[in-house]
């Protein structure tokens, strides 16, 4: 859209501006396959609603969109107990809501470890968690908000200001999922505002007497964004009229180039793995920058922050380095980086289990049953009849006191009649089980005998031929 595109910020553009607007959000919905303009139900839309000026016009576009379309339309408000004022806020959001006829849902969340990352991340992450929550419970499968373009010109500002690649610089998506905030992969995000102005928004609400809220938390400077929005954007639109449009195609060139990063990333990504790890030969051929994208693109698969440019200069020369014996372990904020055999796994940030810890269990026919020390769950599969494979007999095993308990010194697990007996440790050895994976495998007793041992096998002196049967086996995350 280039600048003359937009409708007028002028007075007297209220008209275009709503025109506009629900132009912005037929075509947002359209794009995601939820439209609701056909007069045939379309699904169940929620706003995020806090009662500011920006989230009070997109309900007001909303509603009047999902009435013409016979879609159901939800307000969603969080509350973080932040102001003294939310309760009012949250008064005066239910109040409009039914004024509105539109269902009103509130959620209250308190801020924890402010501390580390400070009260902008930490309320974030709380409201888009509460959203999510709320979401999935009233099956709102599209969330809207109001973000419009200023705020898109702030972000990347931001981004730029705190150095951030091209990710940051791409700003926000029309429309996107986000799993590690709203704690799902099938809610969208949709911002139909992106190319709306702040300007334009309070013609609307001005227009159409729209009462709104005002945090007055948005005014302290001592928060990046609001600095941004209250010292150093005024300032830019002195010199620059239109740079809000400008910036945001920039934020469209970037998200070009980081897509076609992604399409290389994923070709990498097929070329370099194997099974759940990397491997080191392939990784050799790539170029740095090569490594640092595919890296990159893998921490995002599993749901790790982007650590920052030395860390990761840091990392590939260690794994780089490093003798092929050698058991490499990088410290990532959400996890570890180990090197194991000329392979290289990601894992998760665990606590080890507490030694000597005795965990008594009692089987009574679950399907499994959860071993939070050692993150993952004991499973236990009925056998059919005809089904060859070695197991318990199931009245047997209902019969036995269960401990689930770590290694200690000296078990041997016998995985089959015509096999000998060997020690955990050549078990492991053979079955190329890393050696920081091993704590958090636990072995299963029934009374003093080990029947299981998770990453090895069932040890087969209590096999049943006969009967309803029992396999056990170990299921990690």
């Amino acid at each position: 859209m280039s600048d003359s595109d937009l409708p007028s910020d002028e007075p007297g553009g209220a008209g275009k501006t709503a025109q506009a607007l629900s132009l912005a959000l037929r075509e947002a919905l359209q794009r995601t396959g939820t439209s609701g303009i056909t007069g045939t139900s379309g699904g169940t839309l929620a706003v995020a609603y806090s009662g500011g000026l920006d989230s009070s016009v997109l309900l007001d576009v909303a509603a009047a969109h999902a009435a013409a379309g016979g879609m159901t339309l939800l307000a969603l408000h969080v509350h973080h107990g932040l102001s003294p004022h939310a309760d009012a806020w949250q008064a005066h959001c239910q109040a409009s809501c039914e004024r509105l006829g539109v269902p009103f849902f509130a959620a209250r969340v308190n801020l924890d470890n402010v501390a580390g990352s400070g009260v902008e991340e930490a309320a974030r992450v709380a409201r888009y968690a509460a959203l999510g929550r709320m979401c999935r419970a009233h099956g709102a499968a599209i969330l809207l908000s109001a973000h419009h373009l200023d705020d898109q010109a702030e972000t990347v500002l931001l981004q730029l200001l705190r150095g951030s690649g091209l990710a940051g610089m791409s700003g926000m998506e029309a429309c996107n999922t986000a799993p590690g905030l709203l704690g799902d992969d099938a809610t969208l995000i949709v911002r139909p505002l992106l190319g709306i102005t702040r300007t334009q928004l309070e013609a609307y609400a001005a227009a159409r007497s729209l009462p709104h809220i005002e945090d007055e938390s948005n005014a302290d400077t001592r928060y990046a964004r609001n600095a941004l929005r209250h010292l150093v954007m005024p300032a830019l639109g002195q010199s620059f009229h239109g740079y809000q449009q400008r910036l945001a195609r920039a934020a469209g060139h970037a998200q070009g180039a980081q897509e076609l990063l992604r399409e290389v990333a994923v070709q990498d990504l097929e070329r370099c793995r194997s099974d759940d790890h990397l491997l080191m030969p392939a990784l050799r051929e790539l170029s740095e920058q090569r490594f640092f994208n595919l890296m990159r693109h893998w921490f995002g698969l599993r749901g790790m922050r982007m650590p920052s440019a030395a860390w990761m200069h840091e990392m590939r020369a260690q794994l780089m380095q490093a003798d092929v014996e050698a058991q490499l372990c990088v410290s990532h904020p959400d996890g570890e980086v180990h090197r194991y055999r000329e392979r290289v796994f990601l894992a998760p940030r665990r606590t080890p289990p507490e030694e000597g810890a005795v965990l008594r269990l009692k089987w009574a026919g679950e399907k499994s049953l959860r071993v939070a020390a050692c993150y993952g769950a004991l499973h236990f599969d009925l056998l059919a009849a005809a089904d060859m494979r070695p197991g318990f007999d199931a009245a047997w095993l209902a019969a036995q006191t269960l401990s689930v308990q770590g290694r200690s010194g000296g078990e041997r697990v016998k995985l089959a009649a015509n096999r000998p007996a060997r020690s955990l440790k050549q078990h492991f050895q053979s079955a190329d089980v890393p050696a920081w994976e091993r704590p958090y495998l636990p072995l299963l007793f029934a009374g003093d005998a080990l029947i299981f041992a998770a990453g090895i096998g069932m040890d087969c002196a209590h096999f049943s031929s006969g009967g309803e049967r029992v396999a056990i086996r170990w299921q990690a995350g």
